[in-house]
């Protein structure tokens, strides 16, 4: 074989070589990833159950809040609430006693939304203890029944309760139709320091002072609150508050205050009726207080435990399910 053939065979088998090594490594790059899926197909399973199980759980969720939702106020697109079976104006007046004067939205230095000192977005501030009066309507915004009925109430604070209040009684919110001692739910700060922070579930005034006879009403009222003695709140940090209660107006009758997810007591044993006006029940914001609300959602079913945890731990507020 002659020089020149022995080159030319060389360089054949060079280019078929290079040609297959080639056609292997690119082989290799397009199967490597199916070789690897197929290898750990029960990993890539497991990661896509996962996954739709966190959206189902997500779903779910979503699902259960949305039902039972009467009233939701973010407060970042001003005083109306976001979503509400009822009327979604907040109105306020100079007094309880003056329903005359009562006007849609805030028209004061008392009541403001504060741009971006919300939990999400915006949040509605009191700035000091004065008589006048911020509230939504209770009709079809909480689902009142005079023979049974059930709900939550969820909302966040921030407030220093030993340096921001002044003196006195404080409710963040009071339902009622009539007052704090007469068929109203509500949550207060005590007058005395160190404050405590309490939930009131009051039935009808005219039946539990029936229960007079061997306790003063003093105690009989008492026995209707959840108290804590040392509440977490902050100047520097929200508080998520919820409410739950059931059957109302029943001897089945029981309710819960959570805050930050967490129970703080429950109490039943009281079926005193629970009768409103609806007409006249309002659903009143931040009665003497001083300190930031945000995030106001009501809803018609009491939630367990669970699910208050849940609502506690909702990313994006309620809105972010709407």
């Amino acid at each position: 074989m002659s020089p020149s053939d022995r080159t030319s065979l060389l360089q054949s088998y060079y280019t078929t070589d290079q040609s297959i090594s080639i056609y292997r490594i690119k082989k290799w790059s397009i199967f490597k990833p199916l070789t690897f899926a197929m290898k750990n197909s029960g990993i890539l399973t497991s990661l896509l159950l996962l996954a739709l199980l966190t959206f189902s759980c997500q779903s779910d969720r979503s699902a259960y809040l949305k039902e039972s939702l009467t009233l939701y106020a973010s407060f970042d697109q001003g005083t109306e609430a976001d979503y509400a079976l009822g009327d979604n104006k907040l109105y306020s007046a100079p007094s309880r006693r003056e329903p005359d004067k009562v006007i849609e939205g805030l028209d004061n230095e008392i009541h403001q939304i504060i741009k971006g000192a919300g939990k999400q977005g915006d949040a509605l501030r009191f700035t000091k203890r004065n008589p006048r009066v911020a509230f939504y309507k209770s009709k079809d915004n909480i689902a009142y029944n005079a023979q049974s009925w059930s709900g939550t109430i969820s909302f966040w604070l921030r407030v220093d309760p030993e340096n921001e209040l002044e003196p006195g009684f404080t409710d963040p919110i009071q339902i009622t139709d009539v007052a704090y001692n007469d068929a109203s739910i509500w949550v207060d700060f005590t007058r005395d320091e160190p404050r405590q922070f309490r939930l009131g579930v009051i039935g009808d005034k005219v039946s539990w002072e029936q229960d007079t006879v061997l306790t003063s009403a003093t105690e009989e009222f008492n026995k209707r609150l959840a108290v804590v003695d040392k509440p977490p709140f902050t100047k520097e940090t929200w508080t998520h508050v919820a409410i739950t209660y059931a059957a109302l107006g029943t001897a089945e009758a029981t309710y819960s205050l959570y805050l930050d997810g967490k129970n703080k007591g429950t109490v039943n044993g009281h079926d005193d009726p629970f009768t409103w006006e609806l007409e006249n029940s309002n659903i009143y914001l931040g009665l003497s207080f001083v300190g930031l609300i945000d995030e106001l959602s009501i809803f018609n079913k009491p939630f367990s435990p669970e699910q208050i945890t849940e609502l506690y731990s909702l990313e994006g507020g309620i809105r972010s399910i709407l």
